[in-house]
């Protein structure tokens, strides 16, 4: 059964909404405790169904060739063999169907989804599909510096203000918004800062190496060059300590190009006109 598309209604009443929780770092993952207890404390009609295992960077992947299975962890708690496209599908068209989320938060990523991260991010890739099923989505990550742990007490501090906040301010429809909180500690965070997104790519070197067994194999990794400087991204935000709030539409047409090409292509119409 395909799920009715419906209009959000703003301010969004948490004490009475029913919030869905997922993620894409799997169902024993810390960040989706923290999220979990997040929406716990602004609702009690909380639900949670998230993947089996860890499906980082499986973007907005829906698996078709082979069945899912939906685990009962406990009770309103799910897990499913699959990405995280496939929990939020399986959560609003069967198990929710009677009565659909009011929101869907997913996260908290371990590390954060900054710039072109977006386009591989199973953590936004929840969201999005949400946000394709007519239901409000957040998107969380946990932004933190190379050598150092998720300083997890930040997101766990500053997740439920940030989720009221959203829900009073209210976003249009066909747009969803991913949160990047910054690394530090709690008490360091200076804020919120609504960003566009920046240009940061994932994969940008290939480490070449040999098994045990004589193969070569490829690892992916390294990140490209950022201006975190540049004003007013979400790298720039987190890199000043701010919690980082980046509106992404899903309609991805290039308004200016359509445009230019239209008026490209008139005078190629104009001469079949007239023939």
């Amino acid at each position: 059964m395909t799920q009715v598309r419906r209009r959000a209604r703003w301010p969004l009443d948490l004490g009475r909404a029913r919030i869905l929780v997922t993620n894409d770092d799997g169902i024993q993952a810390p960040g989706l405790k923290v999220l979990e207890d997040a929406a716990r404390s602004l609702s009690s009609d909380v639900w949670v169904v998230a993947p089996e295992t860890e499906q980082s960077a499986a973007g907005h992947s829906l698996t078709l060739q082979r069945p899912l299975f939906l685990r009962e962890v406990s009770d309103q708690r799910y897990a499913v063999d699959g990405t995280p496209t496939d929990c939020v599908m399986l959560a609003i068209n069967h198990l929710l169907r009677e009565q659909p989320p009011d929101l869907v938060l997913s996260g908290v990523n371990r590390g954060g989804n900054l710039g072109e991260d977006v386009s591989y991010s199973g953590t936004v890739a929840a969201a999005m599909e949400a946000t394709l099923l007519g239901v409000p989505a957040v998107s969380f990550s946990l932004d933190f510096r190379p050598g150092e742990h998720p300083h997890w007490s930040t997101a766990e501090h500053h997740a439920a203000d940030t989720i009221r906040w959203l829900a009073r301010t209210g976003w249009p429809e066909g747009v969803l918004i991913n949160v990047n909180f910054p690394p530090g500690l709690a008490n360091d965070v200076k804020g919120l800062a609504v960003a566009r997104q920046g240009r940061r790519k994932t994969g940008n070197h290939l480490l070449a190496g040999t098994d045990p067994r004589g193969r070569p194999y490829y690892w992916i990794a390294g990140l490209r060059p950022e201006d975190a400087a540049l004003t007013g991204t979400d790298l720039s935000a987190v890199n000043q300590g701010r919690i980082a709030i980046t509106p992404i539409r899903m309609d991805m047409s290039h308004r200016p190009t359509i445009a230019a090409l239209g008026r490209a292509l008139a005078p190629q119409k104009e001469k079949r006109r007239r023939r």
